[in-house]
Formats: C-alpha cells, sequence, structure tokens
C-alpha cells in the first residue's frame, strides 16, 4: 500500500499540478495576456498533444530505458516544463511548454500505471484498491493547486507566473518522494512486455466499445476541468469559494479509490465505465440547472468522485481481461485514445464557449460523456489472452 501511495504521487505532478492547476491559472492568464477562450483552450489542446505522444511512445522508452527510467525522466521532464511556464508570457512558448509537460505527463501517468498494475496482480484481493489509490494521486494534486495558487495569484498582475514556479516546487518534492519507492516493484521485461500476444487489430476490434467510450470521456471530462473555475468566476464566485470549490472537488478525488474499488473488481466488462461516466456527465451539467454556489459544490464533489474512477476503468478492463504480457500495450492503447480525447475537448469546448458562453460549452461536455456511458454498455468481457 505505501508503494502504491509514493507512486500515486506521479499522477499528482502529471495530471493534478501538470494538467488540472490549468483551470486555476486560467482567468488569471486570459486577463494578462488577453487570450480569447478558444486559445486558452489551445493551451490545454497542446498538453493533450503532448500527452498522446507520451502515451504512444512509453512503451518502447520502456523498452529502452526500463519502466522505472521513463517514470523518472518524466518527472523531471515535467519540473522543465512547469517551471519554464513561470519564466514566460509568449503564448507561443507558452504551447510548447504545456506540449512538453503533456509530453512527460503521460510517461510518468502510463508507466506509473503498469508499475501499480503488477503490483496490484501480487493482491488480487486488493488490485482495486491499489488501482484506485493510484489514481486518487491526482486528487491530492488538485488540493495542493487549489490551497497553493489563490495566495500566489494575489502577489500581483503576474501573480500567475509565480504560482507556476510554485507548482514546480511541489512537484519537485512529489517527484524526491517517488524516487526510492518506484524501485522496489521488480517489473516485468519490458522486451516481453510490450508486444501483445493478440494481434493488435484483432486487440483494439475487441475493446472498440470501451475505447470509443473512452475518447468521448476524454472530449467531455477535460473541457469541464478547462473551464469550471472561470465559469465560477464569470459568476462573481470569490477566491474563497473557488478555493473551496476545487480543494472539495480534489478531497472527493482522494477518497474516490475506496467508493468505487468494489465495482472495478466484480465487472470484466464495460459496466464500470458506463456508471462513472454516466455520473461524470451528471456533475458537468448541474451547474446549468441554478448558479447558486451549492450546485457548484455538489458539481465539483460528485465530478471528483467519479472521474478519477472512470479512468482507472480502463486499467481495470486491462487486468481482467488481457494477459500480463498484454497489459503495457493496453494501457498505452486507452491512454492514447484518452488522449485524442483530450485534444478535440478544450479547444472545441472553448470555440462553443467564445460563441455562446461557457454554459454551452458546458452542455457539450455534459452530453459528450453522457453519450460515452452509453458506448461503453456495449463493451463485453473478453476470454484471457
Amino acid at each position: 500500500m505505501l508503494v502504491a501511495l509514493a507512486l500515486s504521487l506521479g499522477p499528482a505532478l502529471a495530471l493534478g499540478i501538470g494538467r488540472f492547476a490549468y483551470a486555476l491559472l486560467l482567468p488569471a492568464m486570459r486577463e494578462d495576456l488577453a487570450l480569447s477562450f478558444a486559445a486558452a483552450g489551445a493551451l490545454n489542446t497542446a498538453n493533450a498533444a503532448g500527452y498522446l505522444i507520451g502515451a504512444l511512445g512509453s512503451v518502447s522508452w520502456a523498452r529502452r530505458y526500463g519502466m522505472r527510467g521513463v517514470l523518472l525522466g518524466g518527472c523531471v521532464l515535467t519540473l522543465f516544463g512547469l517551471g519554464l511556464c513561470g519564466l514566460t508570457g509568449n503564448y507561443s512558448l507558452l504551447l510548447l511548454l504545456r506540449f512538453v509537460a503533456g509530453l512527460s505527463g503521460a510517461m510518468v501517468f502510463s508507466i506509473g500505471g503498469m508499475l501499480v498494475a503488477q503490483l496490484a496482480s501480487g493482491h488480487p484481493q486488493r488490485a482495486g484498491l491499489l488501482l484506485g489509490v493510484y489514481y486518487s494521486g491526482i486528487g491530492f494534486g488538485v488540493v495542493v493547486a487549489a490551497l497553493l495558487v489563490p495566495v500566489l495569484l494575489d502577489t500581483g498582475p503576474h501573480g500567475w507566473q509565480l504560482a507556476w514556479l510554485g507548482l514546480t516546487a511541489a512537484g519537485a518534492l512529489a517527484t524526491a518522494l517517488i524516487w526510492r519507492p518506484s524501485g522496489t516493484i521488480h517489473s516485468a521485461d519490458a522486451h516481453h512486455a510490450a508486444t501483445p500476444h493478440m494481434p493488435i487489430r484483432q486487440l483494439t476490434h475487441a475493446l472498440r466499445a470501451s475505447l470509443l467510450g473512452y475518447f468521448l470521456f476524454g472530449v467531455g471530462y477535460i473541457g469541464y476541468m478547462t473551464f469550471n473555475i472561470a465559469l465560477l468566476k464569470e459568476r462573481g464566485a470569490t477566491q474563497l469559494q473557488v478555493t473551496a470549490f476545487f480543494s472539495l472537488l480534489g478531497l472527493a478525488v482522494c477518497v474516490s479509490s475506496r467508493l468505487w474499488a468494489r465495482l472495478l473488481d466484480r465487472f470484466r466488462d464495460g459496466k464500470p465505465m458506463a456508471v462513472l461516466n454516466a455520473l461524470v456527465g451528471i456533475a458537468a451539467l448541474l451547474p446549468l440547472c441554478s448558479s447558486a454556489m451549492t450546485i457548484a459544490l455538489m458539481s465539483g464533489v460528485l465530478f471528483g468522485a467519479c472521474f478519477v474512477s472512470a479512468v482507472a476503468s480502463t486499467t481495470a478492463i486491462v487486468r481482467h481481461n488481457l494477459t500480463p504480457a498484454q497489459w503495457p500495450f493496453g494501457i498505452a492503447l486507452f491512454t492514447s485514445i484518452f488522449a485524442l480525447g483530450q485534444i478535440v475537448g478544450p479547444a472545441l469546448t472553448g470555440w462553443l464557449s467564445d460563441s455562446g458562453g461557457l454554459e454551452k460549452g458546458l452542455l457539450f461536455s455534459g452530453c459528450i460523456l453522457l453519450l460515452g456511458a452509453a458506448v461503453a454498455t456495449r463493451q463485453r468481457a473478453l476470454d484471457v489472452g
């Protein structure tokens, strides 16, 4: 359990800090750099594009450098991308740096997921919990960002740059804590683990419903996570309310592993993904029902309690339905399709928000998530191997 907790700091850095903290920075960056919602969304699209490249390359890099080498190298490269964001106001350079942080974040997230899947294979009775603990690290990163960023934003007109540097310092601490525990898992030989026994086309076809459902999840959830703070600010939320919203969302992520562990352990098909997709979609649509802060907080808590477990459901599908030798390929496949969704999501949601307001963008996100839930119900369990 302690090793899983240590490895969970990888998602805290790669996603909680490296990606989702941007929602807190977006309003200040939009004002200081005079960005449209589409341009602001493009910064997360660049991050997702880098994430796609990292997801596609992680397995081959693990063959060459070892899983631990790729994991730790990804952590260091993420710190580089985050730190330089605090030293420039050039939009083109920010796009490049967000791309770099996305690429390295995928290295950290996917390789860490493979290591935890191997750890879970030795403890099948606690496998769902171990996977949930790993993914809940994202929530810890979100909470750190919620507490750190608002304080640094208040330091002046360019406080968002100092906030990036503060996030980099927090990420450096996480990297230091990952360093030793990451060497305690005896990972499978990456040369053999990287090649699935089932032909790639056949494997992809067998998983097509869950892959499409996960793509739609990537399109929908990232729109919410990119623009939720901007919507709160537009509706007049105070800084304390914004901090409370983001902190509660992150705390809900942290406890979500225990909420859904049994669901992830029990079902081998697409039911867990469908349930979680639907709940995340409802959470995204809740703010459209009322502008009351209570509704916004309910939305954040429900979203946080479900969205990371929707990600974990893909690892559960891989672990239940593929052989250990196929796990790295299966995880990389899901990570890649997820990245494609995240490339589409922020830019499209930003464009819709520019043309019809943030509520229109949020409506799109919620509907896409519900569609993803419907598609995921079509995924059937496979014959292992």
